[in-house]
């Protein structure tokens, strides 16, 4: 697979015209099965998508946090039970491995007259996604804490360590660090974003061999661990969703989260006003002299379904395109950094655009990224709590992702 995207290009530059979508979104007929991830901008394109609902068009939803084990399953069913997938960098990989989705070219052809070039996910020379978000983690920080002990924010993971020190040292907080370790997806995540930061390499170049048992991916764990000294003693517990919570609830000073949770931390009339009027966003730290964020560019967007009939595929795609008009994005600017024609970012923002411009890189799709971030996900907890040392950890990793990429085909 040859993955197409400009990411870099995409933030804050689509400026177009705007259009507005008819009521009955011009469906004949069909039917709308849309399966994603459940956050807020992907609530309120999914909300948007409803609109097209009508006698001859039905349009029903499933956001879950479980998408990514549904989606296989539900797409390998003929009729596939979803016609919609809002797939990511690495979630739609799977999809793509099994054929479970179908090229969009002719669609975007007859009913893409709002997409830009640059939200046009190609594989192999054919569109099988359009983005209509980028995301990135990214630092979040407490400016009237930083301005208690009299620091910016900070730049590497080294500062945030001195940081945390001084506010534990003065009384501020006793955990003053957060972060998604909680083990699976979201603990991989960490550990890629880390290890990309120390700039290391995941496979031996042009093959699938796994490449991480190196001091870049010795120094990566301990670097979390390092961190995990200033986090509460469940850390282990915590995905986005409780970071988030640990936010509003101002259990934090500092903490690497996701650019789509930003625009309601920042809410002024949300649940802690105070919290929202003193939190700042900025590039990933970078690690260990390295000179790229410790942190992957990622993008949101949707695919359509290869075991559907051509009619529900039709009805699906005209809804996604109303559902992601230049009005959505305008009506809804915090909510993410759009990709849609006519954004224009805003504070939400701030941080996802200053990681993409520090150089941060896309999270790697290549086919077999997925079972190595399961592999990761699956075998570093145990050393996040102690139980062993990297050299284990890594060995670990090592022998599932090994075991898993001989029987998917990728190493003999």
């Amino acid at each position: 697979m040859r993955p197409s995207f400009r990411l870099t290009m995409a933030i804050g530059v689509v400026l177009a015209t705007t259009t507005i979508a008819r009521a009955d979104c011009g469906i004949d007929a069909g039917s709308v099965r849309i399966l994603s991830n459940d956050f807020e901008a992907l609530q309120i394109v999914a909300t948007a998508a409803e609109e097209c609902a009508s006698p001859t068009v039905t349009v029903t939803k499933n956001q879950t946090t479980e998408h990514e084990n549904l989606q296989v399953p539900a797409l390998t069913t003929n009729p596939a039970t979803y016609t919609v997938a809002v797939v990511a960098n690495s979630s739609i990989l799977p999809l793509l491995n099994n054929g479970l989705i179908r090229p969009m070219d002719d669609l975007v052809e007859k009913y893409g007259q709002n997409i830009d070039e640059t939200q046009l996910i190609r594989i192999d020379g054919k569109v099988m996604a359009i983005a209509f978000m980028s995301n990135a983690q990214h630092l979040w920080f407490r400016q009237d804490i930083l301005d208690q002990i009299g620091v910016p924010a900070p730049t590497s993971y080294e500062d945030v360590l001195a940081a945390a020190q001084m506010i534990r040292d003065q009384g501020i907080m006793q955990t003053p660090l957060a972060a998604s370790f909680k083990p699976g997806w979201d603990l991989a995540e960490e550990f890629v974003n880390m290890y990309l930061g120390m700039g290391g390499e995941f496979f031996a170049p042009g093959t699938a061999e796994l490449a991480i048992d190196n001091d870049q991916g010795r120094q990566a764990l301990e670097m979390m661990k390092s961190l995990s000294g200033y986090m509460s003693p469940d850390f282990v517990t915590y995905n986005t969703n409780e970071l988030s919570s640990l936010w509003k609830d101002g259990q934090v000073a500092m903490m690497n989260g996701w650019g789509s949770r930003t625009g309601a931390a920042i809410d002024p009339a949300g649940p802690a006003p105070d919290i929202a009027a003193n939190t700042g966003f900025a590039s990933a730290p970078t690690v260990g002299g390295g000179s790229i964020p410790a942190a992957t560019l990622w993008w949101d967007g949707f695919a359509i379904a290869a075991n559907i009939s051509d009619e529900d595929a039709e009805a699906s795609f005209q809804a996604m395109m109303h559902a992601l008009a230049p009005e959505t994005a305008q009506r809804n600017p915090t909510a993410a950094t759009w990709l849609i024609k006519g954004y224009e970012p805003t504070a939400a923002a701030a941080g996802v655009i200053a990681t993409v411009q520090a150089g941060a890189k896309p999270y790697p799709m290549v086919p077999y990224m997925g079972l190595l971030h399961t592999a990761l996900g699956d075998n570093l907890a145990e050393f996040m709590q102690g139980q062993e040392g990297a050299d284990q950890a890594l060995k670990d990793v090592g022998l599932a992702y090994e075991t898993a990429a001989r029987e998917a085909g990728f190493l003999q």
